[in-house]
């Protein structure tokens, strides 16, 4: 089976070596491994992508949050593929916009996503209604202003032990340190815009200023280093006549391409077809995938 293991903390040395003695003890094949080490904010983080015989995971997990505690670490053992053959554990983080959110809901409550929406998180309180006509636990991380309680969301994570971290439109960028505690492929993102041509919080109208005729979005991994390129999991377009007003285009976008850009992709990664591996997406062996 497939691990992967993150860990941060302050930065110290002999941090990364009690963790790899342990996965390698235990018989592990490591596939992929990657370290930062934040000399000005004195921060360490580390990812580790692991195989080992499914008989070693309770062990293998229960002695590396072992070293976390005792090296001050705050450390995440966490598998694509768990042994009692659960369904993926999603939270669905958003902001404003309900569409999109409720496209992935429906499609699990449907059938058509073979993943169980766990919780739901927002910066605002507009989609609490939304979580609740679908029966989802719902957490507003919020503060007055809109920014985010990062503490907040990183603890109802753990709580909820979710596989995911599904972003719906969820307009708060995450800090380094939440990316590099969920890095793996652990988090979705839905980019309304089509990248890399046209980033930023307004890509329809920068699309529009350049009198484009072809709209899109992207729905892609996160990755703790900001435009490192190459996490595309799914891109959907669509079409308008010239002249059609851009408020129309944006209507479009939100309520028909976007929810369906996002649920693709996220199809994508719980069946496990994809997956990141040194920060780029590549089709998973068929032996890996979800059943």
């Amino acid at each position: 089976m497939e691990i992967v293991v993150t860990a941060v903390g302050p930065d110290n040395v002999g941090l990364a070596d009690p963790i790899i003695h342990e996965v390698t003890g235990q018989g592990a094949s490591i596939c992929e491994i990657q370290m930062y080490d934040h000399d000005e904010a004195a921060v360490f983080a580390m990812m580790c992508r692991l195989k080992i015989d499914v008989q070693y995971w309770e062990t293998i997990r229960s002695n590396l949050l072992k070293i976390g505690f005792y090296k001050g670490l705050s450390v995440r053992v966490w598998t694509p593929t768990p042994p009692d053959g659960r369904k993926a554990k999603l939270a669905i983080c958003a902001t404003y916009q309900e569409s999109t959110p409720r496209t992935i809901l429906q499609a699990i409550r449907d059938g058509g996503l073979n993943a169980e929406a766990t919780v739901m998180i927002g910066n605002r309180q507009k989609c609490a209604a939304l979580a609740k006509e679908f029966d989802v636990p719902w957490h507003n991380i919020g503060n007055p202003d809109g920014s985010a309680n990062e503490e907040s969301m990183v603890r109802l994570l753990d709580q909820y032990d979710v596989d995911y971290i599904i972003l719906a439109r969820y307009m708060r960028i995450l800090p380094p340190d939440t990316c590099w505690k969920f890095a793996g492929g652990r988090i979705i993102n839905l980019h309304h815009g089509l990248l890399p041509s046209f980033p930023g919080f307004r890509p329809y109208h920068d699309a529009y200023a350049n009198r484009m005729l072809t709209y899109g979005a992207t729905c892609h991994f996160i990755v703790p280093e900001l435009d490192a390129g190459n996490q595309t999991i799914h891109q959907s377009t669509f079409n308008v006549a010239p002249g059609t007003p851009i408020d129309q285009i944006v209507r479009v976008g939100q309520e028909i391409n976007e929810p369906a850009c996002l649920l693709e992709g996220v199809r994508r990664v719980v069946d496990m077809e994809v997956k990141l591996h040194f920060h780029r997406v590549i089709a998973s062996s068929p032996a890996t995938q979800r059943r």
